[in-house]
């Protein structure tokens, strides 16, 4: 009967009886090799992940092999954790390999570890980003222009690694962008893939700079290649075009001591010339920026209002009320300050 059981049932129903069960644990090395083994399998994913795992695998098998020539006194025992022991280092040499061979070079490098790697942005996909950039880094000498304002059309993206540039519109400053920011993420933003465009505002370096670039096309198709990386880039662009915004409602406290909201449209045109190049702002004198024409009927004049407070950031509705005549969108009235035009280019 016996002899016409299959192999199948031989191992299912055919196994050697325990003749008794020891009283006694197995040493140390034994329940540390099991401990390293439970550790090694929380690993999590990516080139360190994989390292994590199989180090702690390594050292669980290393473990389990001493165990089997000290305790269990088992050859086969110790040659399979032996055999098991080397296929992991020799996984952990290859992981180590290929993370020194993704190396981009200092700059790239850089650029991963300061603003993707705190997303904990995986390497591969950091690699695809880079990859759409051509590896290549540009360079900007002092006072050499990225753009002209009116001339120059937007053709890519592109991120500053280091130094500093100045915006500046019709002569005018605006604001400063610093590195591991985007130079022109408003132009980027204001249009479609199917639409061209030139830039609204001149870019001088005002150091030496640095930066890397993305052409339109190619990274467009990237972005609807990758839906993780298109989120990627629209989370980065808006928190960049955000800073851009309150950087230059900062310039305008300075200049009038009022907080506009930036969701108001564009802030471009309601700044005043500048002194010099430094970025202080010359107040404006009121008498020329009055109309030449004879001036309308004066209102009764309205009680005077205590002063503005730093912090105190207005609504819109209240700002809604300050708006200037049509026609002359840089009129100054006593303690008011003008809004942004509702007739101007997006930013």
């Amino acid at each position: 009967m016996s002899g016409n059981r299959t192999v199948l049932e031989q191992i299912l129903y055919t196994y050697p009886e325990c003749d008794g069960w020891k009283h006694f644990v197995e040493g140390a090395i034994y329940h540390l090799g099991n401990l390293l083994l439970i550790l090694a399998f929380m690993g999590g994913s990516g080139i360190y992940g994989c390292i994590y795992i199989f180090a702690l695998m390594g050292a669980g098998f290393l473990c389990f092999a001493l165990w089997g020539w000290l305790s269990a006194c088992g050859v086969d025992i110790f040659v399979w954790n032996l055999l098991l022991l080397i296929m992991c280092l020799a996984q952990i040499s290859h992981l180590l390999y290929q993370l020194r061979k993704e190396s981009y070079g200092e700059h790239y490098d850089t650029l991963y570890r300061t603003l993707y790697q705190p997303l904990q942005v995986p390497l591969e996909v950091f690699k695809e980003i880079a990859h759409c950039s051509g590896m290549e880094v540009h360079y900007l000498s002092a006072d050499q222009s990225y753009a002209l304002e009116g001339k120059t059309p937007i053709e890519r993206l592109s991120l500053l690694l280091s130094g500093r540039v100045k915006v500046s519109l019709e002569g005018q400053f605006l604001h400063y962008i610093f590195p591991y920011q985007f130079l022109d993420s408003p132009e980027w933003e204001s249009l479609r893939p199917s639409e061209e465009g030139s830039f609204q505002v001149t870019l001088t370096a005002e150091t030496d700079c640095v930066f890397v670039s993305w052409p339109r096309k190619r990274l467009y198709l990237l972005l609807a290649k990758e839906k993780y990386i298109s989120r990627l880039f629209s989370v980065l662009l808006g928190f960049d075009i955000s800073q851009k915004l309150y950087a230059l409602n900062d310039k305008l406290f300075a200049k009038f001591g009022l907080r506009f909201d930036i969701r108001l449209p564009s802030l471009y045109h309601v700044l005043g010339p500048c002194s010099d190049s430094s970025g202080e702002i010359a107040p404006e004198p009121l008498p020329s920026l009055l109309p030449q024409d004879p001036p309308p009927k004066v209102a009764p004049p309205l009680p005077q209002q205590a002063p503005i407070s730093r912090d105190h950031r207005p609504e819109s509705g209240i700002l809604g009320d300050c708006i200037l005549q049509k026609g002359h969108p840089r009129l100054l009235s006593y303690g008011r300050a003008p809004l942004a035009p509702t007739q101007t280019p997006e930013l």
